[in-house]
């Protein structure tokens, strides 16, 4: 057998194997058949059905001078009638008009899935940074959906159409962090000072617990504490790769600093062991943790990174 015709044999093979692999792939991992029929598209909505917000006003005067005190109002100055007005969230009305009401001719918000209610919110506020990441934002994903902390018509806030202030908005559904704000050192959160949403994007984000990023794509923390963000010579591994949270508890803590133990050398001796496979340098020898050198930050003073000690003596 000819060189050439062994290599047509083994290109073939090899050929065949990869289609094989890709088939089984493809069927593990859910993608359709060529065989499936494509999606059906939403039929368009007809335009003729609008009959614009004034014609809810002759029914719904309390709910139209709600409506008329919210940032929806901007909504009048849209050209897209299925943007404008009541409308935009509850549909055409023109059959719920003829039908002279009733709840079946036009959409409404109760007793449907919270994903149809964020879809609908969405169709305008999917836009920009801020709303973009909503469907794979936690909320989103344990069926929590925009009506749940936003009232279109009746809200208790004038800002974003709130239902509750911050933090007792959050803290409604967040109970377990209720009790670190009441901790003896705790971020301002009750006081006013800083809100939930200075550090957490609540609609949804592409880092974890949904936190906001700065524009550097530091840490969320640097973002107020400037003067750890270095960047510095020599710096404390921890920080760039861990993050603040390796020694620090965000919310509250029984600890002065935030810290997650009550003696410094405590937490310092988790990663400086004198196991051999240590990866951080263990302490010297003749540091005797029982008296002189338990508060490691006497001489460590600049554990977050330094710019002239690499043991951070300054």
């Amino acid at each position: 057998m000819c060189l050439r015709e062994v290599s047509r044999k083994l290109s073939k093979r090899i050929s065949c194997g990869v289609l094989a692999w890709g088939v089984a792939i493809s069927s593990l991992s859910g993608a359709p058949s060529k065989k499936e029929a494509p999606s059906v598209p939403h039929p368009p909505v007809d335009s003729s059905k609008f009959v614009g917000s004034d014609t809810c006003q002759g029914c719904h005067q309390d709910m139209y001078k709600q409506f008329e005190t919210t940032p929806h109002w901007r909504t009048m100055e849209f050209k897209q009638k299925d943007r404008q007005g009541c409308e935009a969230c509850h549909g055409p009305g023109a059959d719920h008009v003829n039908a002279g009401g009733g709840k079946g001719t036009m959409f409404i918000f109760q007793g449907v899935s919270a994903r149809e209610i964020s879809t609908r919110c969405l169709k305008c506020h999917e836009d920009g940074e801020e709303h973009s990441n909503f469907t794979r934002s936690q909320h989103n994903v344990n069926q929590v959906s925009c009506i749940d902390c936003h009232s279109p018509h009746h809200a208790r806030e004038s800002q974003y159409l709130l239902t509750a202030r911050e933090p007792v908005l959050c803290i409604s559904c967040h109970a377990e962090v209720r009790a670190d704000f009441s901790k003896t050192f705790h971020h301002r959160v009750n006081e006013g000072l800083i809100q939930c949403t200075d550090c957490h994007n609540q609609h949804g984000g592409f880092l974890t617990r949904q936190l906001r990023s700065t524009a550097a794509q530091d840490q969320i923390c640097l973002k107020c504490h400037t003067d750890k963000a270095g960047p510095f010579v020599y710096e404390h591994a921890p920080v760039k790769t861990e993050g603040c949270v390796s020694c620090h508890v965000p919310h509250g803590s029984a600890n002065p600093w935030l810290l997650k133990r009550s003696q410094v050398n405590l937490l310092c001796l988790e990663c400086h062991t004198f196991t051999i496979d240590a990866g951080a340098p263990s302490i010297p020898s003749f540091h005797n943790q029982a008296a002189k050198y338990q508060a490691c930050t006497l001489c460590h003073t600049q554990i977050h990174g330094s710019n002239f000690s690499n043991v951070f003596f300054k």
